[in-house]
């Protein structure tokens, strides 16, 4: 892969996850109205907070990705959150998904970029 395009990537993602991140512990972005099962979702999850779970995760793998430290982990650890935001877009508010579609792109590309990484725990 272009380390160019690995670059900008990388960056990018780190940037989006550490705003979205910050986003789940400071609430500087509000959010439109979602579909009743959406928010029955949340009513259910606030309690235990998973979300600030997730969001310190993305903080960190923010924050991996622009230093470029630890990125290949921090981008296996992220491929679980973006999943599951496409997921839950897909079945639950499918008219805000582009976003979730964003950050699964984005953290395709990175965990492309490092793929001479994972060569080892890739061997059969």
């Amino acid at each position: 892969m272009n380390s160019k395009v690995f670059l900008v990537a990388r960056i990018l993602l780190g940037l989006f996850v550490l705003f979205f991140g910050l986003n789940k512990f400071f609430g500087f972005l509000e959010f439109g109205e979602m579909p009743e099962a959406a928010v029955n979702y949340f009513v259910g999850v606030g309690p235990t907070h998973v979300l600030k779970i997730v969001g310190i995760i993305e903080i960190l793998a923010g924050i991996a990705f622009i230093l470029n430290k630890y990125g290949s982990l921090m981008a296996l650890i992220l491929m679980s959150i973006s999943v599951n935001a496409v997921l839950f877009h897909a079945t639950l508010a499918p008219s805000d998904i582009q976003g979730a579609l964003i950050l699964l792109v984005l953290n395709i590309v990175v965990l492309l970029g490092y793929k001479d990484r994972y060569k080892d725990i890739l061997r059969a």
